[in-house]
């Protein structure tokens, strides 16, 4: 959802700095109106639900899985591999459950391996590794999606997942510009901050007990708990993303958001928070 820069500075700065329009006043605009397409996107489809969310993810998966080969063009990934046990993976999503998208991710793996080999390119096994890990992380990333919309009150739970994750995102944003001082990981992105994490937590957890008020079969305690949830795991799939891009040496995954990144730069906290959210609320359940 961040690109690696972005979200926190470690310097002093005022907390009312944003408002005045410095030190990203203007950033906070764009980001607003990156913000509302994406987000009236996602209620539409989430809304919808069955094939229509499936298929929507899927081209969702398929650019974000673009972006990471792109940004690792040098490597020599299998594309056509990658793409087609993507859509094995979702696909085993929407007809089952974990035991069917867990023998996806085997036959993927293999089909994976199959067409590198009998591709006119070479492919290096480095390319091969970056084609599972593609796999792995955006791939069950969004087949936990598909699995947590068919859940019971899958929709709403989907919908307090994302609200809790950009919530959590916008805490530590304005959290570490307000009030940042400690960095949370220097090596990996400079200017996250711990200060930043803690608040973005807090916003989070308090984001899905403020949408659980809604739904009447959602006990505050259960809200709280996903909440949580969703509030830990996201940093990490920020910091995660940051990592990759460093490893790539690159600002942004991609630039179909123009200067706001591409679709892994928006979806980096989704893609841990949605898994944790599937298997916290199939606990629940």
């Amino acid at each position: 959802m961040d690109d690696d820069g972005e979200q926190e500075e470690t310097r002093r700065a005022s907390p009312l700095d944003w408002l005045r329009g410095r030190n990203g006043g203007s950033d906070v605009g764009a980001r607003i109106a990156t913000a509302v397409p994406l987000a009236l996107l996602a209620i539409l489809l989430v809304a919808l639900g069955g094939w229509i969310f499936a298929l929507g993810l899927m081209v969702l998966g398929v650019i974000a899985l673009r972006e990471l080969f792109s940004i690792f063009k040098r490597l020599s990934p299998p594309i056509l591999a990658g793409i087609v046990g993507l859509i094995l993976l979702l696909a085993a999503a929407q007809t089952g459950g974990p035991s069917r998208v867990l023998l996806a991710l085997v036959v993927a793996f293999a089909v994976v391996f199959v067409i590198s080999i009998t591709d006119h390119r070479s492919t290096s096994l480095p390319g091969l590794a970056l084609a599972i890990l593609g796999l792995v992380w955006i791939g069950l990333a969004f087949a936990h999606a598909i699995m947590l919309r068919n859940l019971d009150h899958g929709s709403a739970i989907v919908f307090l997942v994302l609200i809790a994750a950009f919530l959590t995102d916008t805490g530590a944003y304005f959290g570490g510009r307000a009030f940042g001082r400690r960095p949370l990981a220097p090596t990996i992105s400079p200017a996250k901050t711990v200060e930043g994490l803690l608040l973005g937590i807090l916003a989070g957890t308090a984001a899905a007990w403020f949408t659980g008020l809604y739904f009447d079969w959602l006990s505050g305690v259960d809200a709280l708990i996903l909440g949580f949830s969703v509030a830990l795991a996201a940093p990490l799939g920020d910091l995660f993303e940051s990592y990759v891009k460093r490893e790539a040496r690159v600002k942004d995954s991609g630039t179909i958001f123009g200067a706001h990144g591409g679709v892994l730069d928006r979806l980096d906290a989704v893609s841990f928070s949605i898994v944790a959210g599937y298997y916290v609320w199939s606990a629940l359940l």
